[in-house]
């Protein structure tokens, strides 16, 4: 595979398709992060490399056996990781991109949620409250009651009540009623976390690292207000902290008004490392696809004349040129240029006057069988020719 050729022929197409692929690779990476599909997602790409390696080298049996391997994988992946790949598509929720989720108008209940919380804390009785934003939670809780309730003081502490039989688990807040009860949540697979932490902490931060949900944590042991999101356990102090918290995760803060420069600027170069990284795998995928791919390359060759007798000139054209399409896989159509392409006519017949010739495929020499010219233009050449004096 010539990879400079292929890197010369690039076209506008190509960097389109690698840029798209780039972001999609970038915002699943950012997606899956955390979740059980990540690692499923790394061992189905290092199967895609093996495979078109295979396929490059012409391992026969290998790439039979992985071509009949994806079709069942697929399926597999599908009902595995259904979930997670639910989630995906709610994102991409074109009616969400452009801020049409809808948010709690009212906040009556803030108080009474900051009151709760900071109630529980005085008395050291555990909590888990979770505030579902844009993203559902259904999917990655377990068990539970379903209610619709608001979610006032008395309501919010009675739940955690340990002579009650609700208290174990946690509480889903959804626009603004209290939705479910007595809720399992994933625990964080994260390494190195405070030793004080307990399953409340674990299982908090767990499920901000799979969704945009906030997570209010009341420490059982220590009497603290905690609050987990985007993977992160922030401690709240006081109620009035609290209360800023719970604002921002219902009615999400306006982003400060910037330069479009400071947008670009910021776009490129937040995570810019991973970003590159992932714009790197991108390229040497496709670098590695790229050499099978049906192509087609656009020439502008000379037309040679041959076998021209001595006694005859040509007047018209003195330097014909044809335009020639040929086709193939990329490996060998990138490759073609003017040097190695070349259209000959015989004009051994030739007799004064003008004369039109049709050139054909077969009047193109190519450098090997492997493409093959699909069109010429223009397809004759009218020569005007005339006895030497």
């Amino acid at each position: 595979m010539n990879i400079f050729s292929i890197m010369t022929n690039l076209r506008l197409q190509d960097i389109l398709d690698i840029l798209f692929l780039t972001v999609v690779a970038y915002y699943f990476y950012i997606w899956f992060w955390g979740t059980k599909a990540f690692k499923a997602l790394v061992g189905l790409l290092a199967l895609g490399i093996i495979y078109t390696i295979s396929k490059f080298f012409g391992l026969f049996l290998t790439t039979w056996v992985f071509q009949i391997f994806w079709q069942v994988l697929v399926i597999l992946l599908i009902i595995l990781f259904q979930s997670e790949i639910r989630q995906v598509l709610e994102r991409v929720n074109p009616l969400q991109m452009i801020g049409l989720h809808s948010f709690p108008r009212k906040a009556d209940w803030i108080s009474d949620l900051v009151e709760a919380a900071f109630f529980l804390a005085k008395r050291k009785i555990g909590a888990l409250i979770i505030i579902e934003r844009t993203d559902r939670v259904e999917e990655l809780i377990t068990g539970g009651v379903p209610l619709d309730t608001e979610p006032i003081s008395e309501v919010l502490t009675s739940f955690f009540q340990k002579n009650s039989p609700l208290h174990d688990g946690a509480l889903v807040i959804q626009k603004g009623r209290v939705a479910r009860v007595a809720c399992y949540l994933p625990l964080s697979s994260a390494e190195k976390l405070p030793k004080e932490w307990g399953t409340r902490h674990r299982a908090a931060l767990g499920l901000s690292e799979r969704c945009d949900a906030w997570v209010i944590v009341v420490s059982e042991e220590r009497g603290e207000v905690s609050l987990a999101r985007e993977g992160q356990m922030f401690s709240v102090e006081d109620p009035e902290k609290l209360t800023k918290f719970v604002l921002e995760a219902i009615k999400p803060l306006k982003p400060p008004k910037t330069t479009l420069w400071t947008r670009v600027y910021s776009l490129v170069m937040n995570r810019w490392i991973l970003k590159v990284g992932t714009l790197g795998l991108v390229c040497v995928i496709w670098m590695l696809l790229a050499w099978q791919q049906n192509f087609e390359v656009i020439l502008r060759v000379p037309l040679e004349t041959k076998n021209l007798s001595a006694k005859m000139e040509i007047l018209r054209p003195v330097k014909p040129w044809i335009r020639i399409i040929v086709q193939g896989l990329r490996r060998d159509a990138s490759t073609l240029d003017e040097s190695n392409v070349h259209a000959r006519i015989n004009l051994s017949r030739a007799s004064a006057g003008k004369r039109s010739y049709s050139i054909t495929r077969n009047q193109i020499v190519l450098p090997n069988d492997r493409v093959r010219v699909v069109r010429i233009e223009p397809s004759k050449v009218e020569f005007e020719l005339r006895e030497k004096p």
